[in-house]
């Protein structure tokens, strides 16, 4: 149904983990992409379905020989390692210099991340977390490619202010520029704050307002725990009930909330493009 990218303006608000709590509560069958040009975390974090570490070699940085040759959708799945909870991932790129063999591919691998979806043989959306970007981090050559990107910011002021002007800068990079109240644009460009969970709603209208009137294209989509024992235990680092902790609870209601407002039009637009390439073939 769709390529959902995840990725922050500065500091560390937490986009791993943020990626990995929605993928691993996620409602289809989604392939969890490391996406970051400045490497990937969970090599050195999670573990294999194996039960031993992942192997750093096999993910973005394999799949790059491949992209060269040009990349259909389902070989995404030959350079895939399962977490030991069963979550299908791409591992991220070790350090950033790496990032240099990515150089051209990244409209390619959006193109492919948003395709899968549609494969006849094995269908699935994709969660990209692409870190912290600027104006000219390459990973933002997805975003085009993406249904949803959604930027993840914790709640203090400057952190606010920072998401605020990201998302009016995105919003003229995809969209052309800001639009108005009722009006967005596609890709859909949501925030996802980090926020005590007492004073989650109250926090997120007021930055849903704080958006809205500075016209910035972007909307609050929902909130996700700040709830650092539930990372821990999300990382494997610590012991106890995930499926309890206030971050998984918090990742349900944002993905069942994002399906619930987007889904039907992802859906639509899939079988759309579907029917379009049908056509094409038909045509030849």
């Amino acid at each position: 149904m769709a390529l959902i990218a995840l990725a922050a303006d500065k500091g560390s608000p937490g986009v791993t983990t943020a990626a990995v709590a929605l993928a691993a509560v996620w409602p289809r069958r989604v392939l969890l992409a490391e996406a970051d040009p400045a490497g990937g975390d969970l090599v050195y974090r999670s573990a294999a379905a194996h039960g031993g570490p992942l192997n750093p070699n096999t993910g973005m940085l394999s799949i790059a020989a491949t992209a060269r040759r040009g990349l259909v959708p389902d070989q995404l799945w030959d350079h895939v390692q399962p977490l030991s909870g069963g979550l299908e991932v791409l591992v991220g790129l070790g350090i950033a210099e790496q990032a240099a063999g990515l150089t051209g591919l990244w409209p390619t691998l959006g193109h492919a991340f948003a395709s899968l979806a549609d494969s006849p043989h094995a269908p699935a959306d994709v969660i990209a977390d692409c870190g912290r970007i600027s104006g000219d981090t390459p990973a933002v050559e997805l975003f085009p490619h993406a249904s949803l990107v959604l930027l993840i910011s914790r709640t203090e002021p400057e952190a606010l202010a920072r998401v605020r002007d990201r998302a009016a800068a995105l919003a003229g990079k995809l969209h052309g520029g800001p639009r108005g109240a009722a009006a967005l644009g596609n890709p859909v460009i949501g925030v996802v704050l980090v926020a005590d969970t007492g004073d989650a709603a109250k926090l997120a209208s007021q930055v849903n307002d704080m958006l809205v009137h500075a016209q910035t294209g972007a909307r609050v989509v929902g909130t996700l725990a700040d709830d650092p024992a539930g990372a821990e235990q999300l990382a494997g680092r610590r012991r106890g009930r995930l499926d309890k902790s206030l971050l998984i609870r918090s990742a349900r209601k944002v993905t069942a909330d994002v399906y619930q407002q987007y889904g039907a039009a992802w859906a639509a637009t899939s079988a759309q493009d579907r029917q379009a390439h049908q056509g094409h073939g038909a045509g030849r």
